[in-house]
């Protein structure tokens, strides 16, 4: 959105200069009165460029699941640590862009705009004010439900929350006026709020809801269920049946879904939305930095329990093959879904470094596990320092789409045939998975003990699956799993790829030079240009924080020494001890 502040900037300058051709008599478009402002539709677009500010930045999504059941990382997070995390640390209980967004919606009544022109600007401020608000609600719960542009002295700025019911029905019906309002418009650069955009988020927005009161019983809003699904699978629908989109082929199952991730342009075919980044304007962003530095991000990598979730290319679980869990990283990476290639570090993956092309196996300077991601990164070393990365970043595509509309389906108990055909088996084919296609009628035993005991669908199961792998660091994960209330997974081991013997280095993409060793005692015969990993139960400073499973051999284990803990507290955050301390009318959350 960065570019979009420079574009406001600009066409601020552009007024400026316009105004002083313009005749006397005319509002002066460069001041900030109120009528030069809502009397006219450049006003109006000008002061709606302001919402934008409101969405995620590309920081917040490409590091989005960086707590996530499946991601290893430097630290534990103080959120899942016993007694590490309280209301002092607490943060997000901010309010400004949402005052922003209730002046402009009651100021909006010029009877010199069209009523067409204004229910479009005012359909724009509700869908964000949604927006604000199902972020809130996701974190806190409750919150305090305003619709007006409160003056500093104002006594309700001290009253307590609203019950979650009122809030989402008001988000809901915000929604809905955006879409029956909002002009469907061009959207070439993936970067505006469009009718399609709305309905995708509102397909996100009450699966959340729908998911969230049915698997949290004790909130005694499971009669709700169904008209929140409902509504996900509708939304949805029209974005599929409006056939503006379809999932990106056009680089072949070996790059298509990366590309996704690390062209400059959002692919238009998949992309609804994105931050979009601008070289010409100096926008940048750092995920090459955060997700190759040994130091500057919280180096993050996925487990081995999530990577066998990968099918193999013929559609089959990963482990059905025998001797699966005693597999190298060679052998295991080999004949999987290409999504795995396109988001790991494995087989024949190359960098460029100062123009030339080089291997790029896993290095444990950055990864704990030994499955390190690519999702976001630039293949150029050049990007990686600083904010230098020229990739945009998704923040809705249709992938996303489709898996909303397959698991409201399923969870309504609706879900058919065709339904597969259009969502999880196009995925699947996309990835270059080429058997097992049809709609499953056994349960993976793998799957389902792993990660969903008490969910029997076979076919749930597989959406669930589908969701993980193809959104994995999208940031999704973390709050997929408090819909689910599935908050134990956050104490997952972190576990990393299966290490045969101490002391011999392996060659992780079998390109002849070995790379990393592991030894409880370091050798003295060391091969050049090999990592050695020290996995002894201690070091000089205590507990080592990565051994391997069985002594000797065995799994790559990191951090199993620092406890994680989850309780039923955290499925909200609490609020901010600063802001209950200027308002205690709001009320801490249970457990806080």
């Amino acid at each position: 959105m960065k570019n979009i502040k420079k574009l406001f900037g600009s066409i601020v300058l552009a007024s400026v200069v316009a105004a002083g051709c313009a005749e006397l008599d005319q509002y002066p478009e460069a001041t900030t009165s109120k009528s030069a402002v809502f009397n006219s539709e450049n006003g109006l677009n000008l002061y709606a460029n302001s919402f934008y500010n409101a969405l995620p930045t590309a920081r917040d999504i490409h590091a989005g699941d960086e707590m996530a059941d499946y991601a290893a990382r430097t630290q534990v997070p103080d959120f899942i640590r016993p007694g590490n995390y309280n209301p002092s640390q607490s943060s997000g209980w901010s309010w400004e862009d949402l005052r922003n967004i209730n002046y402009f919606l009651e100021n909006n009544n010029s009877e010199e705009v069209s009523k067409e022109t204004r229910n479009h600007f005012n359909a724009l401020a509700r869908f964000f004010r949604a927006f604000f608000y199902f972020e809130k609600v996701q974190r806190f719960g409750d919150v305090p439900w305003i619709n007006t542009p409160m003056a500093v002295d104002d006594p309700a700025l001290f009253d307590g929350r609203d019950p979650r019911t009122l809030v989402m029905d008001s988000v809901l019906a915000d929604l809905d006026y955006a879409i029956a309002n909002i002009r469907q418009g061009e959207n070439e650069s993936r970067s505006l709020i469009t009718k399609n955009v709305v309905l995708g988020i509102k397909s996100r927005v009450c699966l959340f809801e729908g998911t969230f009161r049915k698997y949290h019983e004790n909130y005694e809003l499971t009669s709700s269920v169904e008209k929140w699904l409902n509504e996900a699978a509708s939304a949805a629908k029209q974005v599929m049946d409006s056939g503006d989109f379809t999932l990106y082929k056009g680089a072949g199952e070996d790059f298509s879904y990366r590309s996704l991730f690390i062209s400059e342009k959002p692919v238009a075919q998949e992309i609804m939305l994105a931050v979009v980044i601008d070289p010409s304007l100096s926008v940048f962003h750092d995920a090459n930095w955060w997700w190759t530095s040994s130091t500057y991000g919280a180096r993050v990598s996925l487990t081995r329990d999530f990577i066998r979730t990968y099918l193999n290319e013929d559609g089959t679980p990963f482990t059905e093959l025998s001797g699966h869990e005693t597999m190298t990283f060679m052998e295991e990476t080999k004949n999987r879904d290409k999504r795995l290639q396109q988001t790991i570090r494995m087989g024949d993956y190359t960098r460029t470094n100062a123009g030339a092309v080089v291997p790029a196996p896993p290095i444990f300077s950055y990864t704990y596990t030994g499955y390190q991601p690519i999702k976001w990164t630039l293949d150029d070393m050049y990007f990686d320092g600083g904010n230098r990365n020229t990739n945009s970043v998704s923040m809705l595509r249709y992938a996303e789409v489709l898996l909303n509309y397959a698991e409201a389906r399923a969870e309504l108990g609706e879900f058919t045939e065709a339904d597969w055909l259009l969502t999880i088996r196009a995925l699947r084919e996309r990835a270059g998975i080429t058997g097992n296609l049809g709609m499953p009628t056994m349960s993976d035993p793998y799957l389902q003990q792993t990660y969903f005991p008490e969910i029997a669908d076979p076919v749930l199961l597989e959406i669930r699956r589908e969701r993980g792998i193809e959104l994995v660091f999208e940031g999704f994960r973390f709050y997929d799993i408090v819909r689910w209330d599935k908050g134990e997974l956050m104490e997952m081991p972190w576990n990393g790829f299966y290490v045969p013997t101490l002391n011999t280095p392996l060659d992780l993409n079998e390109d002849g030079v070995l790379d990393v060793a592991f030894y409880t005692q370091l050798p003295s015969n060391q091969v050049d240009g090999v990592t050695y990993i020290n996995v002894s139960e201690n070091i000089d400073s205590g507990i080592n924080p990565q051994q391997l499973d069985e002594g000797n051999k065995g799994e790559i284990h990191w951090l199993d020494h620092q406890p994680r803990e989850w309780e039923e507290k955290n499925y909200l955050y609490p609020i901010p001890e600063n802001d209950l301390l200027m308002n205690p009318a709001l009320g801490q959350n249970p457990g806080w």
